[in-house]
């Protein structure tokens, strides 16, 4: 999830945990702690951009970190507040439950998380939610604010948190539904549509829950298509993409193509532009593709010049949003 969802969910859950005994600044330890996962964004201090990719949501994202981080978390806290009626062994199951709710957000989305970290690089990723997702943000978020406002004694804080952590429960619990669906649907479509494919995912498309973006791997490339779950027709439009592997023959040994196939799980394809190959992970899905189908990709990486590939992920997400290609979103979220 996005920063600024963990700091305030994590501000909630730290009100529910000692609110009534710290004072405000349970908000504060909850944020923090929510938070402490995202250390890893200093690894872009020595990493080049393929590295910083894998660094980025890898140990510190892991089982092993969080075991290590939890006991230290709640020794400074207890220290911190002497003398206080908070003892260690509450501190523990605080800070330890912060840092697997953290773990278990980022495993929702298709960057994934890398939870068995150093002693197996998988990334955990199940696809439920979209990285920034305002339906799930809004809860927490209002929540957070509202107690950071209302005073200690107040009457309404025990309602905030129930507002915050419950409406957040349930929609993730929705989402979940969601996806059950589209992947029962897609898996139909694949079937009548007599698409052979070896493996496929799915995934929510930018600031919803009801867009789904679908890509089927087969022997030689992709089929990419979208489905809404408002959707009354039973096929889905597929566009053929040609994962080009032969493209890449004289640069596979390189480094950053061996971490960028890794980081992409397979789910890649390489382009020409003007002088230079482009690798296109096609996790991260396309620029407006719901209404271009042979759109750009949203993750692209120059392979012969590497000093282009600042904000990598970012760079390509909302390129080319305007008032129209929001309308088209509405417009197909509402289904065929």
């Amino acid at each position: 999830m996005d920063s600024i969802t963990h700091l305030a969910i994590g501000a909630v859950i730290g009100e529910a945990f000692a609110g009534n005994k710290l004072g405000k600044k349970a908000l504060l330890w909850g944020a923090l702690a929510q938070s402490v996962p995202d250390i890893d964004f200093i690894a872009g201090l020595w990493t080049n951009t393929s590295e910083g990719l894998l660094a980025h949501r890898g140990f510190t994202h892991s089982f092993l970190f969080a075991a290590i981080i939890t006991p230290l978390l709640a020794l400074a806290a207890e220290k911190w507040h002497r003398p206080h009626n908070i003892p260690l062994k509450k501190w523990v199951p605080f800070f330890g439950a912060q840092i697997l709710i953290h773990l278990l957000l980022d495993g929702m989305n298709v960057y994934g998380a890398g939870w068995f970290e150093p002693f197996n690089h998988a990334r955990i990723s199940y696809n439920w939610i979209f990285v920034a997702d305002p339906f799930f943000s809004i809860w927490a978020g209002c929540s957070a604010i509202a107690l950071l406002l209302l005073r200690r004694k107040s009457r309404w804080r025990p309602v905030w948190i129930r507002i915050g952590l419950g409406m957040s429960l349930i929609y993730l619990l929705y989402c979940g539904l969601n996806k059950l669906k589209i992947d029962r649907e897609v898996k139909n479509a694949l079937a009548n549509q007599s698409i052979p494919y070896t493996d496929y995912f799915s995934t929510p498309t930018p600031l919803n829950n009801w867009l789904w973006y679908v890509v089927a791997a087969t022997d030689s490339g992709y089929q990419v298509g979208y489905r809404s779950v408002f959707d009354k027709t039973g096929s889905i439009r597929f566009h053929y993409i040609p994962k080009n592997d032969p493209l890449l023959q004289s640069q596979k040994e390189h480094t950053d193509v061996q971490l960028l196939m890794r980081f992409a799980k397979g789910y890649y394809a390489i382009e020409k532009r003007q002088d230079t190959l482009v690798f296109n992970d096609l996790r991260f899905g396309q620029q407006i593709g719901w209404r271009n189908p042979a759109a750009p990709f949203v993750f692209y990486y120059y392979l012969q010049h590497p000093d282009a590939n600042k904000m990598l992920v970012q760079r390509g997400r909302f390129a080319g949003w305007d008032r129209t290609a929001f309308t088209s979103l509405i417009n197909r979220i509402k289904g065929e």
